[in-house]
Protein backbone atom coordinates (compact mmCIF):
# COMPACT_ATOMS: atom_id res chain seq x y z
CA UNK A 1 0.00 0.00 0.00
CA UNK A 2 2.77 2.43 0.88
CA UNK A 3 4.58 1.54 -2.33
CA UNK A 4 1.51 2.50 -4.37
CA UNK A 5 1.18 5.79 -2.47
CA UNK A 6 4.84 6.63 -3.06
CA UNK A 7 4.50 5.92 -6.79
CA UNK A 8 1.37 8.08 -7.01
CA UNK A 9 3.13 10.93 -5.27
CA UNK A 10 6.10 10.61 -7.64
CA UNK A 11 3.99 10.94 -10.78
CA UNK A 12 1.66 13.64 -9.42
CA UNK A 13 1.82 16.83 -11.53
CA UNK A 14 3.94 19.63 -10.19
CA UNK A 15 2.06 22.74 -9.05
CA UNK A 16 1.88 25.45 -11.70
CA UNK A 17 3.93 28.55 -11.20
CA UNK A 18 1.96 31.45 -9.91
CA UNK A 19 1.08 34.07 -12.43
CA UNK A 20 1.93 37.64 -11.70
CA UNK A 21 -1.08 39.47 -10.37
CA UNK A 22 -1.83 43.15 -9.98
CA UNK A 23 0.48 45.74 -11.51
CA UNK A 24 3.72 43.85 -10.88
CA UNK A 25 3.95 42.58 -14.45
CA UNK A 26 3.45 45.98 -16.05
CA UNK A 27 5.51 48.11 -13.66
CA UNK A 28 8.63 48.11 -15.91
CA UNK A 29 6.57 49.24 -18.91
CA UNK A 30 4.80 51.90 -16.84
CA UNK A 31 8.13 53.14 -15.49
CA UNK A 32 9.56 53.33 -19.03
CA UNK A 33 6.55 55.34 -20.27
CA UNK A 34 6.67 57.63 -17.23
CA UNK A 35 10.39 58.34 -17.53
CA UNK A 36 10.74 58.73 -21.28
CA UNK A 37 7.31 60.05 -22.33
CA UNK A 38 5.30 61.56 -19.49
CA UNK A 39 8.18 63.25 -17.66
CA UNK A 40 9.54 65.13 -20.73
CA UNK A 41 6.04 66.34 -21.62
CA UNK A 42 5.48 67.49 -18.04
CA UNK A 43 8.80 69.36 -18.03
CA UNK A 44 7.92 70.97 -21.35
CA UNK A 45 4.54 72.02 -19.98
CA UNK A 46 6.14 73.56 -16.91
CA UNK A 47 8.70 75.46 -18.96
CA UNK A 48 5.97 76.79 -21.24
CA UNK A 49 4.24 78.47 -18.27
CA UNK A 50 7.33 79.36 -16.20
CA UNK A 51 9.78 80.80 -18.74
CA UNK A 52 10.67 83.59 -19.15
CA UNK A 53 8.09 84.67 -16.54
CA UNK A 54 5.35 82.60 -14.85
CA UNK A 55 1.99 82.75 -16.59
CA UNK A 56 0.36 82.06 -19.92
CA UNK A 57 2.17 84.81 -21.80
CA UNK A 58 3.76 82.36 -24.24
CA UNK A 59 0.38 81.00 -25.29
CA UNK A 60 -1.06 84.50 -25.59
CA UNK A 61 1.87 85.50 -27.80
CA UNK A 62 1.36 82.43 -30.00
CA UNK A 63 -2.34 83.10 -30.47
CA UNK A 64 -2.05 86.87 -30.75
CA UNK A 65 0.69 87.04 -33.36
CA UNK A 66 -0.33 87.08 -37.02
CA UNK A 67 3.03 85.55 -37.97
CA UNK A 68 2.58 82.56 -35.70
CA UNK A 69 -1.04 82.13 -36.77
CA UNK A 70 0.12 81.99 -40.38
CA UNK A 71 2.57 79.24 -39.46
CA UNK A 72 -0.25 77.31 -37.76
CA UNK A 73 -2.39 77.79 -40.87
CA UNK A 74 0.43 76.58 -43.14
CA UNK A 75 0.87 73.50 -40.98
CA UNK A 76 -2.79 72.49 -40.94
CA UNK A 77 -3.39 73.31 -44.62
CA UNK A 78 -0.40 71.30 -45.82
CA UNK A 79 -1.18 68.42 -43.46
CA UNK A 80 -4.80 68.34 -44.66
CA UNK A 81 -3.80 68.47 -48.32
CA UNK A 82 -1.20 65.73 -47.88
CA UNK A 83 -3.74 63.54 -46.09
CA UNK A 84 -6.45 64.08 -48.72
CA UNK A 85 -4.12 63.49 -51.68
CA UNK A 86 -2.59 60.44 -50.00
CA UNK A 87 -6.08 58.98 -49.52
CA UNK A 88 -7.05 59.65 -53.13
CA UNK A 89 -3.89 57.96 -54.43
CA UNK A 90 -3.49 55.34 -51.74
CA UNK A 91 -6.98 53.81 -51.86
CA UNK A 92 -6.83 52.73 -55.54
CA UNK A 93 -3.28 51.45 -55.04
CA UNK A 94 -4.30 49.43 -51.96
CA UNK A 95 -7.33 48.03 -53.80
CA UNK A 96 -5.17 47.07 -56.77
CA UNK A 97 -2.67 45.36 -54.47
CA UNK A 98 -5.49 43.42 -52.82
CA UNK A 99 -6.75 41.96 -56.11
CA UNK A 100 -3.42 41.53 -57.92
CA UNK A 101 -1.67 38.16 -58.31
CA UNK A 102 0.60 37.38 -55.39
CA UNK A 103 3.88 37.67 -57.28
CA UNK A 104 3.11 41.13 -58.67
CA UNK A 105 1.89 42.26 -55.25
CA UNK A 106 5.21 41.19 -53.74
CA UNK A 107 7.13 43.25 -56.30
CA UNK A 108 5.10 46.40 -55.62
CA UNK A 109 5.40 45.89 -51.88
CA UNK A 110 9.16 45.62 -52.28
CA UNK A 111 9.16 48.96 -54.12
CA UNK A 112 7.08 50.57 -51.35
CA UNK A 113 9.32 49.24 -48.60
CA UNK A 114 12.45 50.23 -50.50
CA UNK A 115 11.16 53.81 -50.71
CA UNK A 116 10.50 53.78 -46.95
CA UNK A 117 13.97 52.43 -46.16
CA UNK A 118 15.73 55.01 -48.33
CA UNK A 119 17.20 57.89 -46.35
CA UNK A 120 14.67 60.69 -45.90
CA UNK A 121 17.20 63.43 -46.59
CA UNK A 122 18.26 61.76 -49.84
CA UNK A 123 14.64 61.48 -51.00
CA UNK A 124 13.98 65.12 -50.19
CA UNK A 125 17.07 66.27 -52.10
CA UNK A 126 15.95 64.13 -55.04
CA UNK A 127 12.64 65.99 -55.10
CA UNK A 128 14.51 69.31 -54.95
CA UNK A 129 16.34 68.28 -58.13
CA UNK A 130 13.14 67.12 -59.85
CA UNK A 131 11.05 70.16 -58.91
CA UNK A 132 13.48 73.00 -59.58
CA UNK A 133 12.99 75.28 -62.60
CA UNK A 134 15.55 73.33 -64.64
CA UNK A 135 14.43 69.99 -63.26
CA UNK A 136 12.99 67.01 -65.07
CA UNK A 137 9.34 67.79 -64.29
CA UNK A 138 9.45 71.31 -65.72
CA UNK A 139 11.40 70.12 -68.76
CA UNK A 140 8.81 67.41 -69.43
CA UNK A 141 5.90 69.84 -69.09
CA UNK A 142 7.56 72.33 -71.43
CA UNK A 143 8.47 69.59 -73.91
CA UNK A 144 4.84 68.38 -73.96
CA UNK A 145 3.66 71.92 -74.63
CA UNK A 146 1.60 72.12 -71.43
CA UNK A 147 3.42 75.20 -70.11
CA UNK A 148 5.45 77.99 -71.70
CA UNK A 149 7.79 78.76 -68.79
CA UNK A 150 8.99 76.77 -65.78
CA UNK A 151 6.67 76.52 -62.78
CA UNK A 152 7.79 77.49 -59.29
CA UNK A 153 7.59 74.12 -57.54
CA UNK A 154 10.18 74.60 -54.77
CA UNK A 155 10.50 77.10 -51.92
CA UNK A 156 6.73 77.12 -51.57
CA UNK A 157 3.91 75.02 -50.12
CA UNK A 158 3.39 73.28 -53.47
CA UNK A 159 6.77 71.61 -53.27
CA UNK A 160 6.22 70.74 -49.60
CA UNK A 161 2.89 69.09 -50.43
CA UNK A 162 4.35 67.07 -53.31
CA UNK A 163 7.37 65.89 -51.34
CA UNK A 164 5.41 65.01 -48.21
CA UNK A 165 2.70 63.19 -50.16
CA UNK A 166 5.34 60.95 -51.74
CA UNK A 167 6.84 60.21 -48.32
CA UNK A 168 3.49 59.57 -46.62
CA UNK A 169 1.92 57.31 -49.26
CA UNK A 170 3.27 54.02 -47.84
CA UNK A 171 1.86 54.89 -44.42
CA UNK A 172 -1.66 55.01 -45.82
CA UNK A 173 -1.37 52.23 -48.40
CA UNK A 174 -0.28 49.58 -45.89
CA UNK A 175 -3.19 49.92 -43.40
CA UNK A 176 -5.68 50.25 -46.26
CA UNK A 177 -4.32 47.11 -47.89
CA UNK A 178 -4.68 45.17 -44.64
CA UNK A 179 -8.33 46.20 -44.25
CA UNK A 180 -9.31 45.66 -47.89
CA UNK A 181 -7.75 42.19 -47.87
CA UNK A 182 -10.13 41.23 -45.03
CA UNK A 183 -13.24 42.20 -46.97
CA UNK A 184 -15.07 39.11 -48.20
CA UNK A 185 -15.31 39.28 -52.04
CA UNK A 186 -18.73 37.65 -51.83
CA UNK A 187 -20.02 40.86 -50.20
CA UNK A 188 -19.36 42.83 -53.38
CA UNK A 189 -20.75 39.98 -55.49
CA UNK A 190 -23.92 39.96 -53.41
CA UNK A 191 -24.30 43.71 -53.87
CA UNK A 192 -23.91 43.33 -57.65
CA UNK A 193 -26.49 40.51 -57.72
CA UNK A 194 -28.91 42.77 -55.85
CA UNK A 195 -28.69 45.33 -58.65
CA UNK A 196 -25.94 47.66 -57.41
CA UNK A 197 -23.77 49.16 -60.11
CA UNK A 198 -20.01 49.65 -59.73
CA UNK A 199 -20.33 53.11 -58.24
CA UNK A 200 -22.86 51.92 -55.66
CA UNK A 201 -20.67 48.93 -54.79
CA UNK A 202 -17.79 51.33 -54.21
CA UNK A 203 -19.63 54.01 -52.21
CA UNK A 204 -22.13 51.86 -50.29
CA UNK A 205 -20.19 48.64 -49.72
CA UNK A 206 -16.43 48.94 -50.19
CA UNK A 207 -15.82 52.40 -48.71
CA UNK A 208 -17.88 51.82 -45.52
CA UNK A 209 -16.13 48.50 -44.92
CA UNK A 210 -12.72 50.08 -45.51
CA UNK A 211 -13.48 53.12 -43.33
CA UNK A 212 -11.52 51.91 -40.25
CA UNK A 213 -8.38 51.51 -42.36
CA UNK A 214 -8.95 54.85 -44.08
CA UNK A 215 -9.41 56.59 -40.73
CA UNK A 216 -6.33 54.96 -39.20
CA UNK A 217 -4.16 55.76 -42.22
CA UNK A 218 -5.47 59.32 -42.51
CA UNK A 219 -4.87 59.98 -38.81
CA UNK A 220 -1.33 58.59 -39.04
CA UNK A 221 -0.50 60.70 -42.10
CA UNK A 222 -2.06 63.88 -40.70
CA UNK A 223 -0.31 63.59 -37.32
CA UNK A 224 3.05 62.78 -38.90
CA UNK A 225 2.62 65.70 -41.30
CA UNK A 226 1.94 68.09 -38.42
CA UNK A 227 5.35 67.36 -36.92
CA UNK A 228 7.43 66.94 -40.07
CA UNK A 229 10.63 68.97 -40.18
CA UNK A 230 13.14 67.93 -42.87
CA UNK A 231 10.96 68.04 -45.99
CA UNK A 232 9.21 71.38 -45.22
CA UNK A 233 12.49 73.05 -44.30
CA UNK A 234 14.18 72.00 -47.56
CA UNK A 235 11.29 72.30 -50.02
CA UNK A 236 9.39 75.13 -48.36
CA UNK A 237 11.99 77.65 -47.28
CA UNK A 238 11.76 80.21 -44.49
CA UNK A 239 8.86 82.08 -46.10
CA UNK A 240 6.61 79.02 -45.77
CA UNK A 241 7.58 77.81 -42.32
CA UNK A 242 5.63 75.06 -40.56
CA UNK A 243 5.17 74.39 -36.87
CA UNK A 244 8.01 71.88 -36.43
CA UNK A 245 10.43 74.40 -37.97
CA UNK A 246 9.12 77.10 -35.62
CA UNK A 247 9.71 74.89 -32.57
CA UNK A 248 13.24 74.09 -33.75
CA UNK A 249 13.93 77.79 -34.27
CA UNK A 250 12.66 78.66 -30.79
CA UNK A 251 14.81 76.00 -29.13
CA UNK A 252 17.99 76.01 -31.24
CA UNK A 253 18.34 79.56 -32.54
CA UNK A 254 16.48 81.74 -30.04
CA UNK A 255 16.99 79.44 -27.02
CA UNK A 256 13.43 80.28 -25.96
CA UNK A 257 12.26 77.10 -24.28
CA UNK A 258 9.07 78.75 -23.05
CA UNK A 259 7.76 79.54 -26.53
CA UNK A 260 9.08 76.27 -27.91
CA UNK A 261 7.30 74.34 -25.16
CA UNK A 262 4.06 76.24 -25.75
CA UNK A 263 4.11 75.51 -29.49
CA UNK A 264 4.97 71.85 -28.86
CA UNK A 265 2.15 71.52 -26.33
CA UNK A 266 -0.35 72.99 -28.81
CA UNK A 267 0.80 70.39 -31.33
CA UNK A 268 0.41 67.62 -28.74
CA UNK A 269 -3.10 68.75 -27.76
CA UNK A 270 -4.18 68.81 -31.42
CA UNK A 271 -2.75 65.33 -31.96
CA UNK A 272 -4.49 63.84 -28.90
CA UNK A 273 -7.76 65.54 -29.85
CA UNK A 274 -7.65 64.04 -33.34
CA UNK A 275 -6.89 60.62 -31.88
CA UNK A 276 -9.86 60.93 -29.49
CA UNK A 277 -12.16 61.89 -32.38
CA UNK A 278 -10.94 58.91 -34.40
CA UNK A 279 -11.60 56.56 -31.48
CA UNK A 280 -15.02 58.08 -30.89
CA UNK A 281 -16.32 57.67 -34.44
CA UNK A 282 -14.46 54.74 -36.03
CA UNK A 283 -12.46 53.16 -33.23
CA UNK A 284 -15.05 50.49 -32.45
CA UNK A 285 -15.82 49.52 -36.04
CA UNK A 286 -14.74 46.08 -37.17
CA UNK A 287 -12.29 46.34 -40.11
CA UNK A 288 -13.47 44.46 -43.16
CA UNK A 289 -16.96 44.00 -41.80
CA UNK A 290 -16.11 40.68 -40.11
Amino acid sequence: MSTYSDASAAIAPLPKARRATGFGGVLPALAFVAIFFIAPVAVLLLRSVLEPVPGFGNYAQLIGSATYLKIFANTFIVSGLVTAISLLIGFPVAWALAIMPGRLTSVIFAILLLSMWTNLLARTYAWMVLLQRTGLINKMLIGMGLIDKPLALVNNLTGVTIGMTYIMLPFIILPLYGVIRKIDPSTLQAAALCGANRWQCLTRVLLPLAMPGMAAGALMVFVMSLGYFVTPSLLGGTANMMLAELIAQFVQSLVNWGMGGAAALVLLVVTLSLYAVQLRFVGNQNPGGR
